[in-house]
């Protein structure tokens, strides 16, 4: 493979399950995380495949292969009201790295972004990944500062919802 390879970038489709959850399995891998157990796996492909799609998969090519992807899906501002791009997952198999597949990624989700009207496009980082803060800050990616990341998981949910 040359140092920067071609790259194909298109939209996952149904038949490309099994790419993705394998490129999923290989994010979770390098996150040090579980990979989704079959449930899971289930629904990640009725949200990206079935009737009413909660997110967009797009696969990275290189000469045929599966090389990486990146999962997108709309947020919304309400001071700009405009939409935001949220970069859930960016992944590169590690035998594409350093090839300019990443890079493919990125510059073609900030040309989704820009396509659906969109004010930002957003994503977190773990804070041990200092290669990917290098990777987003050397494209001109800033932290914000005066922003924390909060969460409830399933149970502090049903709980605040009463329903448990």
């Amino acid at each position: 493979m040359s140092a920067k390879a071609e790259v194909i970038i298109r939209r996952a489709e149904a038949n490309d399950a099994d790419i993705f959850l394998s490129l999923l399995a290989g994010l979770a891998e390098y996150e040090s995380y579980d990979p989704p157990g079959e449930a899971e796996r289930a629904r990640l492909l009725e949200d990206a495949f079935g009737e009413r799609p909660r997110f967009s998969v797009f696969l990275a090519e290189v000469e045929g292969q599966a090389a990486g992807y990146a999962l997108v899906l709309e947020t919304y501002s309400s001071f700009w009201a405009r939409p935001k791009l949220y970069l859930e997952d960016l992944f590169v198999k590690p035998e594409f790295r350093g090839h300019g597949v990443g890079q493919a990624l990125f510059k073609f989700c900030a040309r989704k972004a820009i396509e659906r009207g969109c004010v930002r496009m957003q994503w977190i980082v773990l804070d041990w990944n200092t290669s990917a803060m290098k990777f987003y800050e050397g494209h001109g990616a800033y932290h914000l500062k005066d922003w924390r990341t909060y969460n409830l998981d399933e149970e502090q949910l049903r709980a605040l919802a009463g329903l448990d």
